[in-house]
């Protein structure tokens, strides 16, 4: 019987040279939710693909972000709130309302983008591996968010180096 979010996988294996057989291995299903494997933002985490701009190009990245940017800040954070984007931090923010906080500062002072990239947590080692071997999709992500918040310069923090 599988579980909920598991599938179930019978096979044979050995344990300290013994032969086993009928071992139940656990496999994640590659949907959570509503989201499949190919709704992943960033597709080379491992690095398993070209980082450069010709291998961001092949994993669709930079496809079409010039309409994006075009259509405007408004449809960006709509847009961005109908997704359902969170934060990456514990309290898993919605990603569009704090885009729009931006929006409502209505004074003359400049807007930046930072971009927290400090791995400073214990055992934390996701920053460096999406800069690493997904920069494209980085920087894509700075340029609409930077739209969409109206930011006249992005900043990268990180202070592990």
């Amino acid at each position: 019987m599988a579980l909920a979010g598991f599938s179930v996988i019978k096979s044979s294996g050995f344990i300290s040279g013994r032969a086993i057989t009928g071992l139940t291995r656990k496999r994640f299903k590659s949907s959570y939710g509503g989201l499949k494997d190919e709704d992943r933002i960033f597709t080379n985490l491992y690095g398993r693909h070209d980082w450069r701009l010709k291998g961001a190009l092949s994993r669709g990245q930079w496809y079409k972000t010039k309409e994006i940017i075009l259509k405007g800040q408004d449809w960006i954070l709509e847009e961005v709130k109908k997704s359902g984007l969170r934060g990456r931090g514990g309290a898993g923010f919605p990603s569009g309302l704090k885009w729009s906080f931006m929006k409502g500062a209505k004074d003359d002072r400049p807007k930046y983008l930072v971009v927290n990239a400090d791995e400073g947590e214990p055992g934390t080692c996701k920053d460096r591996e999406i800069m690493r071997h997904d920069p494209h999709t980085l920087v894509e992500g700075c340029l609409v968010a930077g739209r969409a918040m109206e930011a006249r310069a992005g900043v990268f923090e990180n202070n592990s180096v």
